[in-house]
């Protein structure tokens, strides 16, 4: 049964709305709620709860809070259900989005914790970038969980936040720091309904950039994000996430150019053209790397139906699984396969998809991977 939240009284016109969807959230909600309670910010707030179909004490513990926020002047809507089963992070997003009524939208996960002057800061910069989601720094719990990630939330330069986004780590500012102008999440939204396994942030992004949309970040520390193996995203299968960004890439980079080079010949570059559409695949005229092994391959060559081939020198395109009673590669000749030529980097030309990993340079080849990373 779906319980919709209805404010308690009516009063002054709603600021900012914290929007928190719970499921199952006992062990995190005290320290979340009591950072809400905490907030600096001089405006009317509202928290915003929707509970898909919690089983723990999470309700409990909501109705505690309730007395304390509301005597602190925060209003507080409860919406939610008790189904047997989760409907998932967008369909809850969706419904407290619903229910609530400031301009502002503040979005707050129940395992995570906000910084005493998060809802302040933001709402400063969301009201100068009214068409952009606003993000901030995080402090990630426990400290040594995912280090490179989370310095590339921190760190990245705020021409960064756009250039990239196509990056195997989402979007450029996380999901639990967002913060938007109601107006704007009405235009680019609402979140995905599809439930588990579906990156609804990752979808409200990139919508947001088909739309227009800023992307902006608070260069403070403004929340507590934990990591733990019970977090939705977790659910979320990094296959899908692949697809995902494929497509947006062919969709937002690729219409611009006649022609382009893989920069990788390894597997992930090979595992891009293999995802590509056919007209995408058309326009790759080479893949590049600094690994002369695969440089004196020569060609990658590929067939849908039938793997993945190589050139191998004085011979003809071979498929890399069919062999002989003697182990020796047979030849496959039935039709022509295409031929993409693999080049030092030096001898390739731009523009470049580049499937590497980012990290700080070690050795002279990951200073040149780093370098053009950043083309």
């Amino acid at each position: 049964m779906l319980h919709s939240g209805v404010p308690a009284t009516p009063g002054p016109r709603v600021i900012v709305s914290i929007i928190l969807p719970v499921h199952n959230a006992e062990q995190w909600l005290d320290e979340c709620l009591q950072s809400v309670l905490q907030q600096d910010f001089e405006g009317t707030m509202e928290l915003s709860i929707f509970n898909d179909a919690s089983k723990d004490k999470s309700m409990t513990i909501i109705e505690k809070w309730k007395v304390k926020l509301e005597g602190s002047g925060i209003l507080v809507v409860i919406g939610g259900h008790d189904s047997p089963s989760p409907r998932g992070v967008g369909y809850s997003k969706n419904q407290a989005i619903a229910q609530s009524s400031g301009s502002y939208l503040c979005f707050l996960d129940s395992d995570d914790v906000m910084m005493p002057q998060r809802v302040r800061l933001q709402h400063e910069a969301a009201v100068q970038h009214p068409t952009s989601i606003i993000g901030c720094q995080v402090r990630r719990d426990p400290p040594n969980s995912t280090e490179r990630y989370t310095r590339w939330i921190n760190q990245l330069a705020s021409n960064q936040l756009l250039t990239q986004v196509f990056t195997s780590h989402g979007p450029t500012v996380i999901m639990p720091t967002w913060f938007c102008s109601r107006a704007w999440f009405s235009h680019v939204g609402p979140f995905d309904e599809g439930g588990q396994g579906v990156p609804e942030d990752l979808l409200f992004f990139y919508e947001n950039l088909r739309k227009g949309g800023g992307i902006f970040r608070v260069d403070h520390s403004l929340l507590l994000y934990r990591y733990h193996l019970h977090a939705a995203t977790h659910s979320v299968l990094e296959t899908t996430i692949w697809t995902h960004r494929v497509h947006f890439l062919e969709e937002q980079a690729l219409p611009r150019w006649a022609s382009f080079t893989i920069w990788n010949a390894g597997k992930q570059g090979r595992r891009l053209y293999r995802s590509l559409t056919a007209a995408s695949q058309h326009k790759v005229v080479a893949f590049c790397d600094v690994d002369e092994n695969k440089i004196r391959k020569g060609f990658y060559c590929y067939e849908d139906t039938q793997g993945r081939f190589w050139h191998r020198p004085q011979g003809p395109c071979l498929h890399e699984e069919s062999k002989d009673s003697y182990g020796q590669p047979i030849s496959l000749q039935e039709r022509p396969k295409p031929r993409i030529p693999i080049l030092h980097f030096r001898a390739a030309q731009p523009p470049f998809v580049i499937c590497v990993k980012l990290k700080p340079p070690a050795s002279p080849q990951q200073t040149g991977q780093q370098s053009l990373s950043h083309t």
